[in-house]
């Protein structure tokens, strides 16, 4: 296994050393490189037997550790003055998620289609823990989980190239423009730094300080995974992000370590590591065998709920930026948060995506599982 762990860690750094070298590649960007190199891993049975261990140790791993080192470099006086927007945004997507998974219901049969009501509002306001609790609380068919899963994963791959590609200038058209003079910003170019400038990682200094911040990214995860220990085993995952986040967040008022360079670089690697493992863990034969009414409720679910979630948006004249951090929060769940931040150049919205992400994470399971019985007691 220890082959596959390192091309897992050693493969995105390749792919940093590229995008700097080939402006084409950076063009087509460093997050779909690496989704795309996990998805033709996973499907040309090259990945050695028993490998599914291995893949989800290092997509918990690399999730704890790079939350911290996002956060250390953040500057909480940006999300004091975006707090207001970003969680009337979150309950807006919310609603709308509850809306769109009951109306597709009507358009899909089965006796045990009640339960993907429940597994949709839990997966599109958490994230996939929520997906799996809910799973093993409504007693879900293992082959209709896995085909919906599948289904999910591919469906959120063509959310986040939404979202980092051309999403900004969609919702430009009909939302207004992040402001940073709203936010109470000094200055444009703190906060529109360039989240992709990798160059003088290597140098002695700047790696003497990223250790630090590393240990103590490690550190904050193991103190968190205790703490998570007194907590309900249903809630721990959800306890441990918040634990995390928090200590994060707590670590960056520290002026040291708010400076410490490259933090959010190496965080951002960590995230594409991330992205390649979990894209390597798809299977294509799935979408071979298709199930069209449960693609089919996919997408209304995920599509529809963006397009709801905007309307609203532009009814309560909430920014672009923010609708498209908190939709991909809520949609695709925290871990790509930080992504398109990067995509968008606004390093002021992550703290709102990661908080809106744990509201999620804590509230996903009880709507999924309430919405479940709603439906199945209105419909049997």
């Amino acid at each position: 296994m220890a082959p596959t762990l390192g091309f897992y860690l050693i493969f995105p750094a390749l792919i940093i050393y590229s995008c700097i070298r080939f402006p084409l590649l950076d063009k087509i960007g460093m997050i779909i490189l690496c989704y795309a190199a996990g998805l033709i891993l996973g499907n040309i049975n090259v990945l050695p037997a028993g490998v599914e261990a291995v893949q989800n140790s290092v997509c918990e791993a690399t999730v704890a550790l790079s939350l911290p080192l996002l956060l250390f470099s953040l500057d909480m006086k940006q999300w004091l003055h975006l707090a207001g927007k970003t969680i009337l945004s979150m309950a807006l997507a919310i609603l709308s998620i509850i809306l769109v998974s009951a109306a597709g219901y009507l358009w899909i049969s089965g006796v045990d289609n009640w339960k993907l009501v429940g597994m949709a509002v839990g997966v599109y306001t958490g994230g996939t823990p929520n997906l799996a609790a809910i799973k093993t609380a409504l007693e879900v068919d293992p082959e209709l989980f896995l085909t919906f899963h599948t289904y999910d994963i591919f469906v959120g791959l063509l959310c986040i190239v939404f979202f980092i590609t051309i999403a900004q200038k969609v919702c430009g058209l009909f939302l207004p423009a992040f402001k940073i003079e709203s936010a109470g910003l000094e200055g444009q170019g703190e906060i529109h730094e360039d989240t992709d400038n990798y160059r003088g990682m290597l140098s002695f200094g700047v790696l003497k300080g990223l250790g630090m911040a590393f240990g103590l990214s490690a550190l904050i995860v193991g103190t968190s995974l205790g703490i998570s220990q007194f907590a309900p085993k249903s809630q721990s995952t959800s306890v441990t992000i918040l634990m995390i986040t928090t200590l994060g967040i707590g670590a960056s008022f520290i002026p040291k370590i708010r400076n410490i360079e490259k933090t959010f670089q190496l965080g951002m690697y960590l995230i594409m590591v991330f992205c390649l493992t979990v894209s390597s863990m798809s299977n294509l034969e799935r979408l071979a065998k298709l199930n069209t009414p449960l693609l089919t409720y996919v997408l209304v679910c995920v599509f529809g709920t963006m397009t709801l979630h905007a309307l609203l948006c532009r009814l309560f004249k909430i920014d672009a930026d923010t609708f498209i951090i908190t939709s991909a929060s809520a949609i695709c769940s925290p871990p790509f948060v930080p992504v398109v931040a990067g995509a968008l150049k606004n390093k002021a919205i992550i703290l709102s995506g990661l908080t809106t992400g744990i509201i999620g994470y804590a509230v996903g399971n009880y709507l999924g599982i309430t919405m479940a019985y709603i439906v199945k007691s209105l419909t049997h």
